[in-house]
Parts: structure tokens; C-alpha cells; sequence
């Protein structure tokens, strides 16, 4: 049985293999093919897939039938950049192409019409074609509610900062002068002055979703703008926010960074030492240090990150 590149096992495929239609049927309801799209199957195995990889295995398998000149873009080119995205809905594949009247469903495609000049075009490893970083974050800002388009932003921003400091380039990573060149192209279009408050408002140096939704609520909640990324003085260290001229920083409890994971295999008690231990050098520095979770961050009540931070660095 021939696996493609992508991962994936196509009908006619199957059938030149040998196999026919009730033998490729008997091993979808068996279970041991898996169907993504129609005619395009995963092999089983393992866990489900998460549902930006259910979502990156579907543009896979779509991808060599789409019509000459059409792209993906908005959440599908995020995903298939390897972006973060946040509470967008991943049930639908989006498509660009380069016409004025083009917007419509199809099955499981949401195509969008909408110029594509030759520099918003990018074409990925296995011949995939997406929409550039820069158009793709200035095209879901234009299209969902500002927390989830800041996160992919400052996901394309931070990519930037992490490429240029290992010295290698990232098809994902975007800096801000490709955004407002973006941004400009599409003055015009729906949602262009939403998308322009969201780019205003972005920031590379947050390293996580959870520290990109943290500083949007903090603003949100008229609560003073935090440093990012603050060196401690007389450490190697460095805190999430800081307000240095109230003595306090904040540290968001998450575990997962733009473009990285956790070290594979970590003792998650050692883990915890190791941050106890680097809470307590940033104490002894006389410093206040509060902590929170994913769902304090929205949290209106006294346990929530606002309530928490307003009476130490004020209104």
C-alpha cells in the first residue's frame, strides 16, 4: 500500500495497488483506513488527530484539486504555516483566488475571492501553495475577533525574532513592515480597519498564546501596560510583564511557546523545582511576583488575573 509524501493514501492509488472498491471499503469499516476527504484516507493508528492536524491532513488531501491559481489562505495557510490559532473554527478548508466575485461554500471548502498579487503567494514544501504570512495574519484579522487574530500575529512576529536569532530563515515568521504592507493592500476590503487596531496592538516579544491573550486582557481591563520580557536586574532571568516601577511581575503559567514545545521526557516534578527555585531568586530581589493559569486569565471574579494585578500596580 502506497503512503504519499503527505502522509496520506489516495483512492487511485489503492486501486493501481490492486485493491478494489470492496476491498477499500471492508478497510474503511474495519477501521484500518481512516477517510479525510473524499477518495483520501490516513492509515489508523495512534491517537486521533488534533483538530489543526485533522485540518492540515484535509488541505493536504484537497490540494492537487484545486483550480489553477487558487491558494489557501486564512485559517487553513495559518495552519498549514504551522501558526497558532486560537478559537478559530477549523471545520471548514479557505481558499483564495484571484477574482472580485469568487466568495462561496463548496462542501467543505469556503472559497474567497480577492486579488493575490505574486508576493502574497507562497509555495510549501510538497508543492502547496498558501497565502504569505503577512497576508494571511492581515486576512484572519480582518475576519475574526481581535484575541484570536493577535495570537496568530504575534505568532508570525515572534517566528521572525527567533529565525533572525538563529540566523535561518522561516516561511512562517513575518516582521511588522510585511504586515502594514499588507495591511495597505487591502485598505479597501471588509474589515480592514478591525485588522488595523489588531496589528496596532500586536507584539513578536509575547512567546505564547497565553501571554499574547493575557496582555489583550490587561488592556481590556484599562490595567497599565506591561514591560515584556523584563531582565531581572542582578540575574540571568527574565519575567513575562513587568511593571518594574511598582516592584511586580507577572508570569503566565504555560507550557507552551510559539514554534516550541516542552522537552520531551521532562520530569514534571523536576520541573516544578526548577520554577520554584527561579521564583524564589526573583523574590530575593525584592521583587512581587504574581502567577496565572489559562482560565484566570478571563476569570472576573477576585481569583482572576485582573483582580489580582490591580491593587499591586493600580487602576
Amino acid at each position: 500500500m502506497r503512503v504519499g509524501a503527505d502522509g496520506l493514501v489516495r483512492r487511485p492509488a489503492l486501486v493501481a495497488d490492486g485493491f478494489d472498491g470492496a476491498e477499500i471499503d471492508r478497510m474503511l469499516r474495519s477501521g484500518a483506513l481512516v477517510a479525510v476527504r473524499r477518495g483520501v484516507y490516513r492509515l489508523a493508528g495512534g491517537d486521533s488527530p488534533r483538530a489543526e492536524d485533522d485540518h492540515r491532513l484535509r488541505a493536504r488531501a484537497a490540494g492537487p484539486g484545486l483550480v489553477s491559481g487558487a491558494v489557501f489562505g486564512f485559517v487553513t495557510a495559518a495552519v498549514l504555516l504551522g501558526l497558532p490559532v486560537w478559537r478559530i473554527p477549523l471545520r471548514r478548508l479557505h481558499v483564495v483566488r484571484d477574482r472580485s466575485n469568487g466568495a462561496r461554500i463548496r462542501g467543505d471548502l469556503q472559497i474567497h475571492g480577492g486579488r493575490l498579487p505574486e508576493g502574497d503567494v507562497l509555495e510549501l514544501a510538497g508543492g502547496l501553495r498558501v497565502t504569505s504570512p503577512a497576508r494571511t495574519v492581515v486576512d484572519l484579522a480582518r475576519t475574526v475577533a481581535a484575541p484570536q487574530a493577535l495570537v496568530t500575529i504575534d505568532g508570525a512576529l515572534h517566528r521572525r525574532i527567533v529565525a533572525e536569532r538563529a540566523r535561518r530563515p522561516d516561511p512562517a515568521a513575518a516582521t511588522t513592515g510585511e504586515i502594514i504592507r499588507a495591511l495597505g493592500a487591502s485598505a479597501n476590503w471588509s474589515g480592514s480597519r478591525a485588522a488595523r487596531r489588531a496589528v496596532a496592538f500586536a507584539d513578536g516579544r509575547s512567546e505564547s498564546p497565553g501571554e499574547t491573550l493575557s496582555r489583550f486582557r490587561m488592556h481590556v481591563a484599562g490595567l497599565p501596560a506591561p514591560v515584556l520580557q523584563w531582565p531581572v536586574p542582578g540575574t540571568r532571568l527574565r519575567t513575562d510583564f513587568a511593571w518594574p516601577d511598582r516592584g511586580v511581575v507577572g508570569e503566565f503559567d504555560g507550557r507552551t511557546k510559539y514554534g516550541r514545545s516542552p522537552r520531551p521526557g521532562a520530569d514534571p516534578a523536576e520541573v516544578l523545582w526548577q520554577e520554584k527555585r527561579r521564583e524564589d531568586r526573583i523574590r530575593a530581589e525584592g521583587l512581587t511576583v504574581v502567577r496565572w493559569t489559562f482560565p484566570e486569565i478571563d476569570d472576573p471574579g477576585p481569583n482572576g488575573m485582573a483582580a489580582r494585578l490591580r491593587p499591586l500596580i493600580g487602576p
